[in-house]
């Protein structure tokens, strides 16, 4: 039995690949209708159209950009204009790894927006609507780099530590209410052949808790429902989580620093790991 009304929706951002997309599978294999948001011309439309065919949902595509604020608001005032909404999960992100003079200022820029901007805008704007309803969910995709600042990435931890420490405010905020918030901080995961090589490249060390996004997705929703306000994926993950907590920062800074410089050393010059789903 689904603890929603069949009627209601969920939100999915950054819908289209990676752990987005195995959100929306997770959603839909549970019977559950999905609103999807990413970028234009990214396959979203097929993927709406193979979810509503498989499992006889009803999956709606939202094609903006959350990096434009005037487009987040629009996109959620037509949500609530249209739809009953029960769940928004902030998938959507972007990171890589780059030194710091050497990154581009629109790079820079589009972290801060789709990390920060478009998770807090789109939260606010779909609140209202999201306490109508009988019982309600939101889930935010922070990551194990919100736990300890990292040379060369310098910017997407900071923005993870704010989804991190948003979610966590959320939820003292909203506890009492029909609402309830949880993040979750995945570790590396196989989203694509390129990151699955470096994963693997990396060794024991490198594959130690990293998963797919599929049993990402199926975990976090499992959690999201038995009301877990801090998800941790795995016994890797915890662990992982434990040691960031307790090793002192004059000892972790400059070891995943290190770690981060040398992979830079080893990619080939063309090879570009800037994307708009949720990085290793």
């Amino acid at each position: 039995m689904n603890p929603v009304p069949s009627n209601s929706f969920s939100v999915v951002t950054g819908a289209a690949h990676g752990l987005g997309r195995a959100f929306a599978l997770e959603l839909a294999k549970r019977h559950l209708n999905t609103l999807l948001v990413d970028l234009p011309e990214n396959g979203l439309k097929d993927l709406c159209a193979q979810l509503s065919g498989e499992y006889g949902i009803s999956s709606r595509c939202f094609e903006c950009d959350l990096t434009r604020k005037e487009e987040v608001i629009a996109l959620a005032g037509l949500i609530n204009e249209q739809y009953s909404v029960f769940m928004l999960i902030n998938n959507a992100g972007t990171g890589g790894s780059v030194k710091f003079e050497e990154a581009p200022v629109d790079y820079l820029d589009k972290i801060i927006q789709l990390n920060v901007m478009a998770t807090t805008v789109l939260t606010h704007q779909l609140i209202p609507n999201l306490l109508k309803q009988e019982r309600a969910y939101i889930l935010n995709v922070s990551s194990m780099a919100a736990f300890s600042p990292i040379g060369y990435k310098t910017v997407y931890p900071a923005s993870k530590v704010f989804v991190h420490y948003f979610s966590r405010s959320l939820y003292q905020e909203y506890k009492n209410t029909n609402l309830f918030v949880s993040v979750v901080n995945p570790g590396p995961m196989k989203t694509n052949p390129d990151v699955t090589r470096r994963i693997e490249k990396q060794g024991f060390f490198g594959r130690w808790g990293s998963m797919v996004p599929e049993k990402v997705a199926e975990i976090s929703i499992r959690q999201l429902f038995r009301h877990d306000s801090l998800i941790m994926l795995s016994l890797a993950n915890g662990i992982n989580w434990l040691i960031l907590k307790l090793v002192p920062i004059y000892i972790r800074l400059p070891l995943l620093s290190l770690a981060v410089k040398r992979e830079l050393e080893n990619l080939p010059p063309s090879f570009s790991e800037h994307t708009n789903k949720k990085p290793a």
